[in-house]
């Protein structure tokens, strides 16, 4: 039967794939780590279960074994729309791939060579290149501009030397939600001959990640924080992959990607897990009745960006008409400028006095730097104990919202 379009989110729909959900608690702490689909918890189990084995060997459950990890692969291929999948590193953490990227970038580079890293991205996407100085790398600082809280190009543009070899931004700041356009600062750096690393740890959760469309070099993001396990994804375009130095033992050779660059392989089960979630987008765009004539994980994704435009519109109106908070961020409620991850100080209290506040009505948020801690520092918010920050995500329904709002009356 043909399915009627809806561009309605059904959170019924949505919230039976989350077993976590049926508790009684809100989870608004989603950008430190989402909860996880119960076909990807489905398919770990099976992996351990039915094909626990080393990859590569001729007999058949090994076979079986090494075509579930490459189809984990495939998937997030797909779902970042890769041109390869190839192009999918596999690893622990977006921390420790980065450094295993810089890591592997250092022999590439000459005394003299520079770095542009930014002050509002998580560290994992800073200390890692900051520490090439001991190299004579010479970084440099694409810094926010602190009363508008943006990144602006033309600070970029300013940076920019016939030195310049990478710039290392974030697609979202994991404090301050907004979207950086990341095609436009792909295409001036491309133009200045240097490559782009992208963050994409508090965008991904929130929006279609395609990095074609992108023109990125490297994108990094967490799958724990993407409904997934705790595992995450290194993309790289093809070609760059093969000329860095790999980071795996000397006898593997330079021209197996992603091999080269995951020693002792990627969690296996973690890997096959994977698939799930590529298959829950798509059935979220087929349940609405929108997987046809065009890219099913797109349509899911225009979804989950007008549940979360409901969502911004909601606490943020709340945030505005309390006298004593200020929204540390663009303080739109578009969905095309910001995602759901909403911070905000309170003049009078300390950051760190809010949470606790709501522990008792489970509802879970969080205080702090949240890892951006140059951008806190910078912000002059560190004394404040950092930010309160609440970060929805598409299984978050107007009503948690809601209730949220109703306790947070009373404190702000």
């Amino acid at each position: 039967s043909m399915l009627t379009q809806s561009s309605t989110l059904n959170l019924d729909f949505v919230r039976q794939h989350f077993p976590a959900l049926a508790g009684d608690w809100v989870f608004f702490d989603n950008a430190g780590g989402s909860q996880i689909l119960k076909p990807v918890v489905d398919r770990i189990t099976e992996f351990l279960y039915e094909s626990n084995v080393q990859l590569g060997a001729s007999y058949a459950v090994s076979q079986r074994a090494t075509e579930r990890v490459a189809a984990g692969s495939a998937a997030m291929a797909k779902f970042i729309n890769a041109a390869d999948p190839a192009e999918v590193i596999l690893g622990p953490s977006t921390s420790a791939l980065l450094r295993m990227l810089a890591q592997c970038f250092r022999p590439t580079l000459e005394p003299g060579d520079e770095i542009i890293v930014t002050n509002a991205d998580h560290e994992a996407n800073i200390s890692p290149w900051t520490e090439l100085e001991r190299d004579g790398i010479v970084v440099k600082t694409w810094r926010v501009n602190p009363t508008t809280f943006e990144l602006e190009l033309d600070e970029l543009e300013a940076l920019l030397t016939p030195r310049t070899r990478l710039v290392a931004v974030t697609h979202v700041s994991n404090v301050l939600g907004s979207v950086n356009p990341v095609r436009a600062i792909a295409d001036l750096v491309h133009a200045h001959e240097a490559l782009l690393c992208v963050d994409g740890v508090a965008f991904a959760p929130h929006r279609r990640v395609d990095v074609q469309a992108l023109d990125v070099d490297f994108y990094t993001f967490s799958l724990y924080k993407v409904y997934g396990p705790h595992q995450a994804l290194l993309y790289g375009k093809k070609e760059l992959l093969l000329a860095l130095p790999g980071y795996n033992h000397y006898f593997i050779d330079d021209t197996a990607i992603p091999y080269k660059f995951q020693p002792g392989g990627s969690s296996y089960e973690l890997s096959y897990s994977l698939t799930a979630i590529a298959e829950y987008f798509e059935s979220l765009a087929q349940h609405h009745g929108l997987a046809t004539g065009s890219d099913p994980i797109d349509r899911a994704f225009d979804l989950i960006q007008a549940h979360e435009g409901e969502l911004n519109q909601r606490l943020l109106s709340f945030l505005r008409d309390r006298p004593k908070v200020k929204i540390i961020g663009r303080d739109t409620a578009d969905p095309t400028q910001r995602v759901s991850t909403i911070s905000f100080v309170v003049e009078g209290l300390s950051s760190d006095q809010v949470p606790p506040l709501l522990d008792a009505h489970k509802i879970g948020i969080r205080y702090g730097h949240f890892y951006a801690l140059r951008l806190i520092e910078d912000l002059g918010l560190l004394p404040n104990q950092g930010v309160v920050r609440v970060s929805m995500v598409h299984y978050n329904t107007v009503e948690e919202c809601d209730r949220l709002i109703e306790q947070l009356k009373g404190v702000l």
